[in-house]
């Protein structure tokens, strides 16, 4: 992988991961068209890491609400007289749902590193999520907020959010779909997808680290990862002020009429032989 590279990919992490058309689908597309076996264990590895950076851009964006509301969900664990706060009550749900996608991470670890990653998946999920993004977006009544997210919210959208691990469906947008789901708001679903993304991929990253370092050593290299890493700090601090921007004002079509063209592009260019699936 070249210094070039690198910078790409790091800059598409962070344009995509927060927005619903999936940063993986996308840097698997990427990875391929740069010559890379998509599935090699250290492009893998690459592919999580670098969202570490994202994961960063987003925990310096939410730092005035993660600084309200960590404090108050330990006050809550300790005194019994805090647990009505609505912070407590957000905290204590963004845990649970964060719960989820830990176990289906680790319990189809091989198949998502493996025949997932096959861009056969990438263009199918691509399409078929858009279906259940565009219902989600027609059906949603937005009319409740972020002080009336429950456990059970933040439970049915974690269980949702595991879909996500197939490259293509896109984290945030099956979080968003879900919560649109649950007649909250726009904004209130992206805030929450924002909440949801930092424990899940900060401990893939970290596993993914750690497990891979030596043929990340040998293989993409260091230097390169840290590089997209980041630039996908740098890109994505950007992403997520202009989405919620973005989302208070606009449904999701834009996204899902994009998701819709790269997925059948990608199925033209897949049946043509023009390039192969892993």
């Amino acid at each position: 992988m070249s210094i070039v590279e690198a910078v790409i990919l790091g800059a598409v992490e962070g344009v995509t991961e927060f927005l619903p058309v999936s940063s993986t689908g996308h840097l698997t597309i990427l990875e391929k068209l740069f010559g890379h076996t998509i599935d090699d264990p250290d492009i893998t590895a690459f592919t999580v890491i670098i969202q570490s950076g994202a994961v960063l851009a987003t925990i310096l964006f939410l730092r005035k609400d993660i600084a309200r509301v960590v404090p108050a969900f330990f006050k809550g664990l300790f005194n019994k007289a805090h647990r009505d706060h609505e912070d407590f009550r957000f905290g204590w749900a963004v845990l649970l749902g964060s719960i989820p996608i830990v176990i289906a991470a680790l319990l189809f670890k091989d198949q998502i590193e493996g025949p997932l990653r096959s861009l056969w998946f990438v263009a199918g999920a691509l399409i078929l999520w858009s279906g259940v993004m565009a219902f989600a977006d027609h059906a949603a009544t937005q009319v409740r907020h972020q002080q009336d997210v429950t456990w059970k919210d933040t439970l049915i959208i974690g269980v949702v959010q595991c879909m996500a691990l197939i490259p293509g469906i896109s984290r945030s947008g099956a979080t968003m779909s879900a919560g649109l789901l649950r007649d909250l708001d726009r904004v209130t679903v992206t805030k929450l997808s924002f909440f949801l993304s930092i424990p899940a991929l900060a401990g893939a990253s970290v596993l993914q680290g750690v497990e891979e370092a030596d043929r990340i050593a040998t293989g993409v290299g260091w230097t390169n990862t840290i590089v997209a890493t980041v630039v996908s700090f740098v890109v994505a601090y950007a992403s997520v002020t202009w989405l919620l921007k973005f989302v208070s004002k606009h449904s999701y079509s834009i996204f899902i009429f994009y998701r819709l063209a790269l997925g059948s592009l990608l199925l033209v260019l897949l049946s043509t032989g023009t390039i192969s699936a892993k």
